[in-house]
């Protein structure tokens, strides 16, 4: 519901922040008021995005049937959200094609890329430690460390693959204190000539991803080795973004009628490599590259 609120660009940011705070102050339980997202629910494209908004107050009163210690961790994870996308409609309000508003610095992206999806990785990793592995001996403080990096690495792949979508709409993720440092404005990156000058400083942050997929990796061969599920459904996003980033590599990421990524027929085929792999180490470590 709150990625509905916060991307339907049809209506005013204003309203979005709006809504988006009132939403919050349920979830937080700090309003009992009805939510009326009805203005929202009609200008949506996708009928299952309308049905969420339409359905919210079904959605908030499953939220009252969780356990205590389940409720206050969706909390967390949401208020943590919500400002993430809070603070992106308030940066990039006005934003355009023809006025490109960017991030200041590299912790500003750092930042945003916790809100939105490193607190992810953290929130389910309480939730998994509470409900399916509760006496593992596991380091704990480290996996959720791990699991941070985790959700702000598969993040940053998508930001670092949508570059030109976002310009379009005038948002630029790249950091202007570092474009000023090789000579480039964030208005630059709307020409793809300009891609050979950009690729040395993309090319850092495509390492930082690597990196942060890397712990993602060193995380899921923390867990249980009999949590099958959990494993190979961490192994997967990770597996995705390490080939994502290997096309990243050698596209021109400033031309915005390309649309990389990989093929589904790659997705099943690492998929099917990963079921195989699984109870072999030595096949299962390869299948992560820089673990070679």
């Amino acid at each position: 519901m709150t990625d509905t609120i916060a991307d339907t660009e049809i209506v005013p940011s204003e309203q979005r922040l709006k809504a988006l705070s009132d939403l919050r102050g349920r979830i937080l339980g700090t309003s009992k008021e009805r939510l009326k997202f009805e203005e929202i629910a009609v200008k949506q494209g996708s009928a299952a995005e309308r049905a969420a908004l339409e359905r919210c107050e079904e959605a908030l009163k499953v939220l009252e049937d969780f356990e205590a210690e389940d409720v206050k961790r969706v909390r967390m994870v949401l208020d943590t959200i919500t400002s993430g996308q809070e603070l992106d409609l308030q940066r990039f309000a006005g934003a355009s094609k023809g006025r490109i508003v960017a991030l200041r610095v590299d912790a500003e992206l750092d930042d945003y890329t916790y809100r939105v999806a490193g607190c992810v990785g953290e929130f389910w990793t309480k939730m998994c430690r509470a409900h399916l592995f509760p006496k593992a001996a596991i380091d704990e403080e480290l996996l959720l460390k791990n699991g941070v990096r985790f959700g702000k690495g598969l993040q940053l792949v998508n930001i670092l693959r949508d570059l030109p979508a976002d310009l379009s709409h005038g948002r630029c993720y790249m950091p202007s204190e570092r474009l000023a440092q090789i000579g480039l404005n964030p208005g630059d990156l709307l020409e793809s000539k300009n891609e050979t000058k950009f690729r040395q400083l993309y090319n850092e942050y495509l390492g930082v991803a690597e990196s942060h997929l890397a712990a993602g990796w060193a995380y899921t061969n923390m867990l249980p080795k009999g949590c099958v599920r959990v494993r190979l459904a961490c192994a997967w996003p990770i597996l995705i973004g390490m080939q994502t980033i290997a096309k990243l590599k050698t596209e021109n990421v400033l031309d915005p009628r390309q649309r990389i990524k990989i093929s589904r027929a790659e997705v099943k085929q690492l998929m099917m490599r990963s079921v195989l792999a699984y109870p072999w180490p030595p096949a299962w470590k390869r299948l992560f590259p820089a673990a070679n």
